[in-house]
């Protein structure tokens, strides 16, 4: 089983690159962005509560994400491997991650960080924002401040994965297609 992180700040394209692996090397895409909004759709009071952190712009505790990680691990145990989109983003999610992963004898592969220039970021989630109907994808303010918790908050995870030797930065200033093909040659190098 390959796993891989892909990680960035919000913006940087790590839902459309996923897509992309995922037909590539046939894993599993687990997104906690796209999780969280399922719970929120179901309006249970886990959703409401996500709701409200995510609208603000803010990080979901440790405790909620890992768990719902932990029920898609178990949901796919036959899966050539995962990526995971927006987790870890804590030190203590990636240890989490570590210990769920090592106890089926697993790992994380590769952390593929996808690198953009603040204004970009800002830019792009503008224009996501005119299609995908969030909030926090429409307020200037709110997007600030989401990058502002990834710098603060989720940015040191990739000295955690450097510190392993599982850390590989990419380029994403440029094409959809010219990004997956310097993701696609970190992939087949580490297999």
């Amino acid at each position: 089983m390959f796993n891989i992180v892909l990680f960035g700040p919000p913006g940087a394209g790590k839902g459309t690159q996923a897509l992309k692996l995922v037909e590539m090397y046939n894993l599993i895409h687990l997104s906690t962005g796209d999780i969280l909004r399922a719970e929120m759709k179901r309006n249970s009071p886990l959703g409401q509560k996500v709701k409200s952190l995510i609208e603000k712009g803010e990080l979901v505790p440790d405790e909620i994400v890992i768990e719902l990680i932990r029920e898609n691990l178990s949901n796919n145990k036959d899966a050539a491997g995962f990526i995971f989109d927006g987790f870890p983003r804590t030190i203590e999610q990636a240890k989490s991650l570590d210990e769920m992963l090592s106890r089926e004898s697993l790992d994380i592969a590769l952390m593929l960080t996808l690198e953009v220039e603040e204004e970009e970021l800002i830019s792009r989630i503008l224009l996501r924002g005119q299609n995908s109907g969030r909030a926090d994808d429409s307020n200037p303010d709110i997007i600030k401040n989401r990058i502002k918790v990834y710098n603060e908050q989720t940015a040191p995870v990739a000295e955690y994965y450097k510190k392993q030797g599982k850390h590989a930065s990419i380029d994403n200033m440029g094409t959809i297609e010219n990004t997956f093909d310097q993701l696609k040659a970190h992939v087949d190098n580490w297999q």
